[in-house]
This record gives structure tokens, C-alpha cells and sequence, in this order.
């Protein structure tokens, strides 16, 4: 670790020790659609609609055989609806028929799926299998671009790559829930609360 990683990771502890997973679900397979369906969205929505789709449909056979129309209706709220509704039924049919209705841990078997990009896979590998990767979304994006762990012009891979090379390991599942709560409660996109931040002095973001 740099001196730079130590103090975002000490700073990171004492404001989020706690960080977790935001999205609800009460099975494996709830959370892959879920992080599938909140591409563009925020966590909050999909909550709100996931609790409707998956009273619903409880089983994974069931949205298996869900109409289109209906499952579309249904995440209409998140946007991007024609594709998340298309990718739900998909889903649920890949894991049955390829994956004996459990949900694969390798980012190669859970990129093949409908909707899961790379992003995506790295959620599930490190929230169901607590496999030490990084998924870096627009949260993690920005913080890591702040805050000098990467280049402001570097691509989402290099982001990650990066992450890996300055943080332990062992760190990253929570690290990258610490990150989120970091981006979306206090670096935000739009008026950062900048003044009450221990770490304004290595970061880059100016008012």
C-alpha cells in the first residue's frame, strides 16, 4: 500500500465501517438481477421494483416463463426497460438450463449471461463469493479519479487495475462498498461535501 491508499483506506474505516450492499435480496440469483438491473439507476428504484418482481415471480422457473410484456411493465421505472426485461427472463433461463439453477462464480460464466458485464460480475464474485476483486461503477469511478488512485483519463479497466495495485487484497469487498457509500453520500458528482472531508488535501476535485 502507498502512504495515499493507507490514509483513503483509514479515512474509509472511520466513516464506513460498516459498508454493505445496498441492494435487497434474499437469494443469489435475486442479486444478480438486481445489480443487472440497476445499470443507470440507483439502488433505492430497484428495490422498489424488484420487491414487486420477485413477489411476483418467487422462483426462478417462474421468471423463466414469465410474459415479456409484463416483466417489462414491471421494471419500466428504472429505464432501459426493453433490455433489463429481455435480460430478467434470459437470465433466469441460463441459470436452469447451463448452470443447474445456481449462480456461477467466475467472471467468464457470468459475463456469458444476458445484461452481466464485467462490472456486474465482479459485484457477484465479491458480495456471494467474497472473491477480492473490484467492480468499479460511477461511484468508485470518480472517487478513484478525486482522489489521484487514477488518472482522471483512464478507461474503467485501468481504474481497477490500479486499485489493485495500491490496496491489500483482502480489503477490496469492503473497500469497494466503502468507495459507493463515499461517492454517493459525501463525494458526490454535483456539490461534494468537500469541507468536512479529511482527505481534500490529496484530492484533486476543485470548486
Amino acid at each position: 500500500m502507498t502512504k495515499r491508499s493507507e490514509e483513503i483506506s483509514k479515512y474509509l474505516n472511520e466513516l464506513f465501517p460498516d459498508a454493505h450492499c445496498e441492494l435487497n435480496y434474499s437469494k443469489d440469483y435475486e442479486l444478480l438481477i438486481a445489480v443487472m438491473l440497476s445499470a443507470q439507476t440507483t439502488d433505492k428504484k430497484v428495490n422498489k421494483v424488484t420487491e414487486v418482481l420477485f413477489s411476483k415471480y418467487p422462483t426462478l422457473e417462474d421468471l423463466k416463463n414469465a410474459e415479456y410484456e409484463d416483466v417489462k411493465e414491471i421494471v419500466n421505472p428504472l429505464g432501459l426497460s426493453k433490455n433489463k426485461a429481455k435480460n430478467v427472463i434470459l437470465i433466469a433461463k441460463d441459470l436452469i438450463e447451463r448452470f443447474n439453477s445456481t449462480v456461477p462464480y467466475t467472471r467468464e460464466e457470468l459475463m456469458s449471461l444476458s445484461g452481466v458485464g464485467r462490472k456486474t460480475a465482479n459485484v457477484i464474485m465479491l458480495e456471494l463469493f467474497n472473491i477480492p476483486v473490484m467492480a468499479v461503477d460511477t461511484h468508485v469511478e470518480r472517487v478513484s479519479k478525486r482522489l489521484k488512485i487514477a488518472k482522471s483519463s483512464d478507461s474503467v479497466l485501468e481504474v481497477e487495475n490500479k486499485i489493485y495495485k495500491q490496496f491489500k487484497k483482502e480489503d477490496l469487498p469492503l473497500l469497494h462498498h466503502q468507495m459507493i457509500h463515499f461517492g454517493r453520500y459525501m463525494c458526490k458528482s454535483q456539490n461534494p461535501m468537500c469541507e468536512n472531508c479529511k482527505l481534500k488535501d490529496i484530492c484533486s476535485y476543485k470548486k
